[in-house]
């Protein structure tokens, strides 16, 4: 990625406006044309959103971008469509035991409503506030009981099975997070008390130490800073096995979206653990060996995203795609989305960019220098993903963002030309986050409170 210091935040004022101008466009599309009854939407097909995946784990970016779209406009019609579509619609959600995407689903609902009552952006009565909170306590909870021991430690095994690690996890134990937070806790046999946050913790030191690498010749495709999507370990006795991949290219290659879930989970966590009680998990690890270990891997997923994306910031859907080298010297050029070889998935530039930012403000003062490029490649990001090729004009489109990917392995993506690879369509997790970044970069452009998750568990 090459930064360009002519690109500042206060070139996002125009984008900003437009963007959230077709936002509204777009969310008004779907509620109006999508029928509920045929699942959660995914991604589009010819402009249109469709369901298609293994989980239902998109239906919270769905209503969630309309709170979030509230948020940044004021306008009080998406906050009524967000509120009353999580009310009758997510229950199933906080006590869906087959999925490890709670953080993804129901803080996007529950969590955005229960910070917005927090930010004194609208205002609740006592029971609504509490049933917030009592939904964010259950999810949490829920999630947690996905849990594989392995030597010094465990994990929040994803829907393949308790031997199943995914990368992505690292951002959906917000929900852990929040739950413990609001003085809740898992209970299994015997009444046995169940710390949420040191689960958390320790799903986060497994994520960091088996999916991420550092350059220490774990195995020959150990560069630092890439990351497996999946890690096998032998549920007999807990040991690890192997990286292996569902979306991306294969487990010694390193899935974009993977690693961007990876570089978003920890900046917001690094950012927050200044308000999280070190005595809640110091049994496992201090906060100064955590924030070492957390802050060694954001920085190493970092620098390899600057290093192995197009000059605009915006990636390819694997960095070893295997047509990425009949491409020449891609690195050093736009990405490309009409290409005939290799997807581009601006998904996983949406969730980067949010993830560089925060890590940026983490880090400014420790390291400065890192710091400002991170923050300068956020904002670049930011700023090419909200004007076209990749900001959805089309007024028929329900999709915000163009170019994402779903699955390159499977198939599933839509081909609009034989021989070329997908382009054009959008999915709801870069719809949803390119809102959380465009929130994020509005409320730091006009000197507003800070937007995290965790705004939801106590008053800013």
């Amino acid at each position: 990625m090459k930064l360009d210091s002519t690109i500042s935040i206060a070139s996002l004022d125009a984008p900003l406006t437009r963007f959230w101008e077709l936002s509204g466009q777009k969310i008004h599309l779907i509620e109006k044309n999508l029928d509920p009854s045929k699942g959660a939407p995914v991604f589009t097909e010819k402009g249109k959103y469709v369901s298609r995946g293994w989980t239902e784990w998109t239906q919270g970016f769905q209503y969630g971008g309309a709170l979030l779209q509230f948020d940044a406009t004021g306008d009080t019609e998406f906050l009524e469509m967000g509120r009353k579509n999580t009310v009758e619609k997510m229950a199933p959600h906080l006590t869906h035991t087959g999925v490890h995407d709670h953080g993804f689903n129901n803080i996007s609902t529950y969590g955005n409503l229960l910070r917005l009552i927090q930010e004194g952006k609208i205002t609740a009565s006592d029971w609504e506030k509490e049933f917030y909170k009592l939904a964010l306590k259950v999810s949490g909870a829920v999630q947690a009981t996905r849990w594989t021991s392995i030597p010094g430690g465990g994990f929040i095994y994803s829907f393949n099975g308790p031997h199943s690690l995914f990368v992505d996890t690292m951002r959906s134990c917000r929900t852990l997070v929040v739950s413990h937070m609001l003085g809740h806790v898992l209970q299994g046999e015997n009444d046995i008390r169940i710390s949420l946050i040191q689960r958390t913790i320790q799903h986060m030191l497994s994520t960091v130490r088996y999916s991420i690498y550092y350059g220490k010749g774990r195995d020959s495709y150990d560069v630092s800073g890439r990351t497996a999507h999946e890690i096998i370990f032998n549920t007999n006795d807990g040991n690890y096995r192997c990286p292996n991949s569902q979306q991306g290219y294969t487990g010694f290659s390193t899935w974009t979206r993977g690693q961007a879930w990876a570089i978003s989970g920890l900046g917001e966590t690094l950012e927050i653990l200044d308000q999280i009680p070190e005595e809640d998990y110091s049994v496992l690890i201090s906060k100064e060996d955590l924030i070492a270990e957390l802050k060694t891997a954001a920085i190493a997923t970092a620098d390899f995203y600057l290093a192995n994306t197009p000059s605009d910031g915006i990636t390819y859907w694997d960095t070893g795609a295997p047509g990425l080298h009949r491409m020449g010297d891609y690195l050093n050029l736009p990405a490309d989305p009409f290409n005939g070889i290799e997807p581009v998935d601006s998904s996983a530039a949406c969730i980067t960019a949010q993830g560089l930012i925060r890590i940026a403000n983490f880090i400014k003062t420790t390291d400065p220098y890192r710091s400002s490029r991170y923050h300068q490649a956020g904002i670049q990001i930011a700023f090419h993903l909200f004007q076209e090729p990749y900001l959805s004009t089309d007024p028929n489109h329900q999709g915000l963002i163009l170019h994402a990917i779903y699955h390159q392995p499977n198939g599933w993506d839509y081909v609009p030309e034989p021989g070329k690879a997908p382009y054009g369509e959008s999915c709801m997790w870069g719809d949803y986050h390119a809102r959380e970044l465009a929130l994020l970069l509005q409320r730091i452009k006009n000197n507003e409170p800070y937007y995290s998750f965790f705004n939801c568990v106590k008053p800013i």
